[in-house]
């Protein structure tokens, strides 16, 4: 399979330095300033510009030649302290088209996928490109991310936000605008990390795609969803340990003897629902689930869908109103 071009040129930047290496910030870096509120901004050092703000001013030669974490002042005499950005300082800032993967979400694909050094992942859909600068950062320059997005406008602004985080386009990273399913089958890969709408349509290629071993995660934001992915899976007859999680965060407010939980948490955000690949029953493969006898049964997912479509046909009634459907059960 051949590359589809990249929607934009890779840029000239210099490869961006780890945050904590010990050398003064440079002329081109990208560097974060934070204020006595906590307010975040980030900066790209150019000889001869200034940094404005409601704080006031900052002549960028004042940052260059400074070690991280040095604390400057401002034209109205505030402190504003200057960091080499972290990932997630990035993707907090950067610009965005579809809904970023934030870091706890990433943190958990990261560990339930096994996503490590040499891996080679795909990668649907692109988005912001968010998960896929953790994804690229973890597999390292022996593994790779072929990543697939089918709006090349969001195509466009993820391949902004990676050549931004990594300096360039990285050597170990592939973007591929068109849809996921015409090309999955003919892949082979190590993981297969699916943030899609409908992620059970690719449990088939996603099959094909790993060898016995291979892990699928999807990332899906409702319980519909992660009911039909797990049936799809389990109907497949190839996959194994099959599981969901979320996970919540909640920070907590540390001062002297003033210690409770922040009042804002990031609660749900998705659903996290992985498998094992494994050969099928008749090729030496495990024997499928035992089903519990007082679920009510499988979901005729056919008939759902079926359901979905006579009623945005029919005119609404108090049987068949928006956000009703009929759930066929055998």
């Amino acid at each position: 399979m051949s590359p589809s071009p990249d929607p934009m040129p890779p840029t000239a930047a210099a490869t961006p330095r780890l945050p904590g290496t010990d050398a003064p910030l440079e002329a081109g870096e990208l560097v974060l300033l934070t204020d006595r509120k906590r307010r975040r901004y980030l900066v790209e050092l150019t000889p001869g510009e200034e940094w404005h703000s409601h704080a006031g001013l900052i002549p960028h030669e004042e940052l260059i030649g400074v070690v991280e974490g040095t604390a400057v002042m401002t034209s109205k005499r505030m402190e504003v302290v200057v960091l080499r950005p972290t990932r997630d300082d990035l993707i907090l800032k950067m610009k965005r088209g579809a809904q970023v993967v934030y870091r706890k979400d990433q943190a958990m694909i990261l560990a339930e996928a096994d996503v490590r050094p040499g891996c080679h992942v795909v990668e649907a859909g692109a988005g912001s490109g968010a998960l896929t600068m953790a994804l690229l950062d973890a597999v390292g320059p022996e593994g790779s991310v072929t990543s697939f997005e089918r709006r090349e406008d969001h195509a466009r602004i993820a391949v902004r936000n990676v050549e931004r985080a990594f300096g360039g386009s990285p050597a170990h990273w592939q973007l591929h605008i068109g849809d996921l399913a015409d090309e999955l089958a003919a892949l082979r890969a190590n993981r297969v990390i699916l943030d899609l709408l409908e992620p059970w349509r690719m449990v088939e290629a996603t099959a094909e795609a790993l060898p016995p071993g291979g892990i699928v995660l999807a990332y899906m934001p409702s319980v519909p969803q992660v009911m039909r992915f797990t049936d799809a899976l389990w109907d497949d007859g190839r996959f194994t340990n099959v599981r969901t999680s979320e996970t919540l965060v909640r920070g907590w407010d540390v001062d002297g003897l003033a210690v409770r939980p922040a009042h804002r948490m990031v609660a749900h955000t998705a659903f996290l629902t992985t498998a094992r690949r494994v050969p099928s029953r008749t090729d030496g493969g495990p024997p499928p689930p035992r089903r519990k006898a007082d679920t009510g049964g499988r979901i005729d997912w056919d008939a759902h869908d079926r359901s979905r479509v006579i009623a945005a046909d029919e005119p609404a009634s108090d049987e068949t109103a928006p956000g009703r459907s009929v759930v066929d059960r055998t």
